[in-house]
């Protein structure tokens, strides 16, 4: 199944190591050989604070692309993903993680790991406008939901910029109904992760600048720590701002209501 990897920092550092065995998760350590992608912040660029967006759709194993970027990588925030693809098993560019959408006056960049294929049956998204998904993915539609909500309470956001982050977790409580849903986001500012059954996470120091990472699977040897079931976290430059914990409840996809659907979940792929 698919693999996340992020992180954040309190200045731009070199993530070389971690790059280069997350690398290995993309079809050699593990079976995710169907496309691969980072979204980062290139700090030694004309614009630091902005996304830039890499994929291939090739394995991430044998990535010279992935290899050159691992080496020269100076970033204080990066999404990472490498793909087994599931829902739908295509392979292309634009089911290839992460995903990139415009909310709110933000460009939100987005990777999955997981199955909900059911929230394809409550997708009102596309009548909304708020979100398009570009490719078939069940992960981008599940995207396209929590920007959806976002959205929803965007005159909230001017007096209070982090009311977003409540949306963030009760429509991941609810996707995360519909399957399996373990998830990192970012509006350029903000690392939000999402533990449904599967996320690991590193705090640690580099010369004085705090550094987090975030994983499916711990990449070194050091003392990582596994989220709670259902745990969400938010980040920014290195440090904690706020934690919540989920407690979906499975349910029957036929009988979703999306009118209601503030107590389920969905699930994405990878």
């Amino acid at each position: 199944m698919c693999e996340l990897y992020g992180m954040s920092s309190s200045a731009p550092v070199g993530i070389e190591s971690a790059l280069l065995r997350f690398r290995q998760r993309g079809g050699a350590e593990a079976d995710n050989p169907d496309g691969w992608g980072l979204a980062y912040h290139d700090c030694s660029g004309t614009q630091p604070n902005a996304f830039q967006i890499v994929k291939e759709t090739t394995s991430a194993c044998g990535s010279r692309l992935l290899t050159r970027l691992a080496n020269k990588m100076n970033t204080d925030l990066l999404i990472g993903h490498v793909r087994k693809a599931r829902h739908p098993a295509i392979v292309n560019y634009l089911n290839t993680h992460p995903f990139m959408h415009h909310c709110c006056k933000k460009e939100w960049v987005f990777a999955h790991n997981g199955l909900v294929p059911s929230i394809l049956l409550a997708d009102e998204t596309r009548l909304r406008g708020t979100c398009v998904p570009a490719g078939l993915t069940d992960s981008e539609h599940a995207f396209c939901h929590l920007l959806d909500r976002i959205a929803q309470g965007f005159d909230a956001l001017l007096t209070d910029p982090t009311a977003w982050f409540d949306s963030v977790a009760n429509r991941a409580e609810w996707i995360t109904s519909l399957g399996q849903f373990n998830f990192l986001l970012s509006d350029g500012a903000h690392l939000i992760a999402y533990g449904h059954d599967r996320l690991h996470v590193l705090v640690s120091g580099i010369n004085g600048t705090r550094l987090v990472q975030i994983s499916t699977e711990p990449l070194t040897d050091e003392p990582w720590q596994a989220f709670r079931a259902g745990e969400l976290r938010v980040y920014r430059n290195g440090s904690l701002l706020t934690r919540a914990e989920t407690t979906p409840v499975p349910v029957d996809p036929q009988s979703i209501a999306f009118d209601a659907a503030d107590t389920a979940g969905h699930q994405c792929e990878v």
